[in-house]
C-alpha cells in the first residue's frame, strides 16, 4: 500500500545527514515501510528486530563505536554491511535504549552509513533518557493511513489527482456520491494497516472489527509491559475513558470520569505519555486566538483516539450503524467526524491543534495556525450548514477566512470556505495557494 511517507524517506536518501528515528504507535506500519523502502531503493537491506532477537542487544552493551557495531552486524548476518547503498533499520529499538544512543556516533563518525531506528515510542521517554541523542537525529512520524492513502490503497489515484488540482471547486455530484460513500468505509475500517489489508481482501467487516480489537488489547498489554504497575493502570484508566467522554455533547476531557479525585497532578504525565507514544491526540483550548496559540493555553483540552476504525471498535459501534443511512454522524454525538478531522490535520496540516470557547456561549472545535494565520474551523455532521459558533467568532476577531467541514460539496463564499469532510486533506495547500 502506498504511503506518503515514502517520498520523504526518498527526499533523506538523497540528501542524508543523521540517522531517522520513525516515530508512531504500534501497528500502524512501520516496519512495512522500512522494509519496503530499503528492498526497493538500496542494493541491501540489513534488518535487525530488537523484539525478536534480543541477543542483538549484547552487541550495543559495551563499546559504542560505529565501526566495531558494523563489523560485529556484518559477521552475525555473514553479509558485509556497505556504506551509502546499503539500509540499517534497528526496529522495535525501545527493548535497546543503547542502541538509540549509537545513532549519536553513527551521526558524528559514520555518517556514510544509512539508519532508520523504529520502535513503539510507549517505551521511550524522549528527551528523559540521559544518552539520547539530542540533536543528532532526524525524527519522522507515522500515523495510521490518511483517507487519501486509503483512497490510493483502492486504486483511486485518478480521483485524487483531480481533488488535488482542482480544490475548492465543487465536484461533479457522482463523484461527490462516491467520495461520502467511501467515507463511510473508512469510518469503520480506519487506516490501521492491517485493518485495511482485511478489508481489500474482502470486505469482512467482522474480521476488520476483530483485527482492530487485537490492536486495542495489544496497546492495552503494552501499558503493563512498558509502565510500572500503578502507571500501567492510570494508562488503561485514560485510554478507556477517552471514547467515552467523547461520546458525550460537551468533549472536554474530565479527569472525574477516570475516578472519584483524580487529578491533573495525578494523570497528567500519563496522558504526555500516551501523546508521545502516538496513542492519543491532544488538542489543546485557548480562549484569545493569539499567535503563538501555545503561550496562550489553557488548562482544558480535548483526547481524540490515534485511529477512527479503533475509537469504533473501543465504542463497539456496529457496522451497520456507520454504513447505512446518515446515523454515524450523529451517534455519539459527532465522537466519528471530530476525531477522524483530528487525524487528518494532524497528519496533512499542523501537528499542534486547538480549540476556542467563549464563556459558555460559542465554541471553535479547531483553529489552525498556517503562516503567519489562524484559521478557525468548524466541523458538523451530515450536512449542516450551522455556522453560529464561526459567526460569534468572526464578529468578535475578524479573521481573513472562516472554514466549515460537512458532507457539503467544496464552495467558496467571501470569507467562508467549506470543505467536505472527504477533502480535508487539501485545506492546507488551498490555502496557501490562494494566499
Amino acid at each position: 500500500m502506498k504511503r506518503d511517507i515514502y517520498q520523504k524517506l526518498l527526499a533523506w536518501k538523497s540528501a542524508k545527514r543523521k540517522p531517522i528515528i520513525l516515530r508512531g504507535a504500534r501497528q500502524v506500519g512501520k516496519t512495512y515501510i522500512l522494509k519496503e523502502f530499503g528492498e526497493n531503493e538500496y542494493e541491501a537491506l540489513h534488518y535487525f528486530d530488537f523484539e525478536s532477537e534480543p541477543e542483538l542487544a549484547k552487541f550495543f552493551s559495551g563499546s559504542l563505536k560505529p565501526e566495531e557495531i558494523i563489523r560485529n552486524l556484518s559477521i552475525l548476518r555473514e553479509q558485509r554491511i556497505e556504506p551509502h547503498q546499503h539500509l540499517i533499520v534497528f526496529d522495535e529499538v525501545q527493548n535497546c535504549p543503547r542502541a538509540l544512543t549509537a545513532l549519536k556516533y553513527f551521526c558524528d563518525e559514520a555518517s556514510e552509513f544509512h539508519i532508520i531506528a523504529a520502535g513503539s515510542l510507549l517505551g521511550i521517554r524522549l528527551g528523559q533518557h540521559a544518552s539520547f541523542p539530542v540533536g543528532k537525529v532526524t525524527f519522522f512520524d507515522l500515523y495510521p493511513m490518511t483517507f487519501s492513502e486509503f483512497l490510493k490503497a483502492l486504486k483511486k489515484d485518478l480521483l485524487l489527482d483531480y481533488l488535488d488540482k482542482n480544490a475548492l471547486e465543487p465536484l461533479p455530484e457522482p463523484f461527490h456520491d462516491e467520495l461520502i460513500k467511501l467515507l463511510k468505509e473508512y469510518f469503520f475500517v480506519g487506516g490501521m494497516p492491517e485493518a485495511v489489508r482485511t478489508y481489500l481482501l474482502g470486505k469482512d467487516y467482522g474480521a476488520i472489527r476483530k483485527v482492530q480489537e487485537d490492536i486495542n488489547m495489544a496497546y492495552s498489554m503494552d501499558f503493563s509491559k512498558h509502565a510500572s504497575p500503578d502507571i500501567a493502570i492510570k494508562l488503561s484508566e485514560v485510554w478507556q475513558s477517552v471514547p467515552r467522554q467523547l461520546a458525550r455533547e460537551t468533549k472536554k476531557f474530565r479527569y472525574s470520569e477516570l475516578k472519584k479525585g483524580a487529578r491533573a497532578r495525578e494523570y497528567g504525565n500519563v496522558i504526555q505519555w500516551l501523546v508521545d507514544a502516538g496513542l492519543v491526540i491532544k488538542v489543546h483550548n485557548t480562549h484569545t486566538p493569539k499567535l503563538p496559540l501555545s503561550g496562550y493555553c489553557e488548562d482544558a483540552f480535548k483526547l481524540y483516539v490515534l485511529d477512527v476504525g479503533l475509537l469504533g471498535a473501543l465504542l463497539k459501534v456496529t457496522a451497520k450503524t456507520i454504513l447505512l443511512g446518515d446515523n454515524l454522524y450523529s451517534e455519539c454525538n459527532g465522537a466519528f467526524v471530530e476525531n477522524f478531522a483530528a487525524r487528518e490535520l494532524v497528519t496533512h496540516v499542523t501537528d499542534e491543534l486547538y480549540y476556542w470557547t467563549s464563556k459558555n456561549t460559542a465554541e471553535v472545535d479547531f483553529l489552525l495556525t498556517l503562516g503567519d494565520k489562524i484559521v478557525p474551523l468548524e466541523v458538523k455532521a451530515g450536512r449542516s450548514k450551522q455556522k453560529k459558533s464561526l459567526r460569534v467568532y468572526q464578529e468578535k476577531y475578524n479573521p481573513e477566512l472562516i472554514c466549515r467541514s460537512n458532507l457539503l460539496n467544496f464552495k467558496e463564499d467571501s470569507k467562508l470556505r467549506n470543505y467536505p469532510l472527504y477533502g480535508l486533506w487539501c485545506l492546507k495547500k488551498s490555502i496557501h495557494s490562494s494566499h
